[in-house]
C-alpha cells in the first residue's frame, strides 16, 4: 500500500444491525469499506450516506448469498469499487458478518432449512476468503463473526449453532494458513444483540428482552457498537498479535 492508496475494507453484511456498525466504525478509521448488502438497496445507501456525512468513504456491492454465483457477482462489483474509490484493488480489512437464521431442533429442523445456513454461513465465508487473498495485502485482518450458540446449547436453534461452529473451526486452521503472510484471522462471538436479526423475539417484548438482558453481567442487552468497537480493535494495529482467536462478545452472559 502506498501512502497515497486508502486502506480499504469489505464487510459482508454491512448495511444493517452489526455489520452498519462496523462499517461505519472502520469508516471512521479512514477505511474506504464496501458496504455489502443481499435485498435491502434502501439500508446500504443508508449506510453509504451515514458514512460518507460523517466524513468517510463507502459505496454499496449487492450479492443474494442464497443464489448460485453470489461470490463471483460480490467480487466483480467489489473490485470495480475499489479501483474507483482508491485506484487499486487491494483490501487491508474483511469481516464476514452476513448471516442467516435457523430455527427447529433436531426432531424439526428441516434439510432445506439447514442447506441455506450452511451455504450462507460456512461455505460463503469461505469462498469469499478465498476470492479475497489475492486482494489482501499483508498484514491484513480478517475477522468473522461467530455466535455465543457455538459454545453454549441452544437445542432450538441447532442449525445455527453448528453453522457457527464449523466457522470457528475455520478461522483457527485459515489463521495458521495466513500467519506468513502477518494476515491475522480471528472470530467474534455476540451474545443476544439488539438488532432486526431477533426481529420479534426481543423488541415488542419487555419480558423476554428483561430476560435476556438478566443473562448479561451488565444487565442489559448488547448494542452493535459494542461488537464494532471489538472488530476495530482486532483490525487495527493493536491487534496484530492475536490470531486464531474466538472472542466472545456477550457482556458475560453464561458465565
Amino acid at each position: 500500500m502506498t501512502n497515497s492508496t486508502p486502506p480499504a475494507a469489505l464487510v459482508t453484511g454491512g448495511s444493517r444491525g452489526i455489520g452498519r456498525a462496523i462499517a461505519e466504525r472502520l469508516a471512521r478509521r479512514g477505511m474506504v469499506v464496501a458496504v455489502h448488502y443481499a435485498r435491502d438497496e434502501i439500508a446500504a445507501k443508508e449506510t453509504v450516506t451515514a458514512i460518507r456525512a460523517g466524513g468517510g468513504e463507502a459505496f454499496a456491492v449487492r450479492a443474494d448469498f442464497t443464489e448460485t454465483g453470489a461470490v463471483d457477482t460480490l467480487f466483480d462489483a467489489l473490485e470495480d469499487g475499489l479501483r474507483e474509490h482508491t485506484g487499486s484493488t487491494g483490501l487491508d480489512v474483511l469481516v464476514n458478518n452476513a448471516g442467516v437464521g435457523c430455527s427447529g431442533d433436531a426432531g424439526h429442523m428441516t434439510e432445506a432449512d439447514l442447506d441455506r445456513v450452511i451455504t450462507v454461513n460456512v461455505k460463503t465465508p469461505v469462498f469469499v476468503v478465498q476470492r479475497a487473498l489475492p486482494l489482501l495485502r499483508a498484514g491484513g485482518r480478517i475477522v468473522n463473526i461467530s455466535s455465543a450458540a457455538s459454545r453454549v446449547a441452544h437445542p432450538q436453534i441447532i442449525g445455527y449453532a453448528i453453522s457457527k461452529g464449523a466457522l470457528d473451526a475455520f478461522c483457527r486452521s485459515l489463521a495458521k494458513q495466513l500467519g506468513p503472510l502477518g494476515i491475522t484471522v480471528n472470530n467474534v462471538a455476540p451474545g443476544l444483540v439488539d438488532t432486526d436479526f431477533h426481529g420479534d423475539r426481543l423488541r415488542g417484548h419487555p419480558e423476554a428482552a428483561a430476560e435476556a438482558a438478566a443473562l448479561t453481567a451488565f444487565g442489559r442487552l448488547g448494542e452493535a457498537a459494542d461488537v464494532a468497537d471489538i472488530v476495530a480493535f482486532l483490525t487495527s494495529n493493536e491487534g496484530r498479535w492475536i490470531t486464531g482467536e474466538r472472542l466472545e462478545a456477550t457482556g458475560g452472559a453464561y458465565l
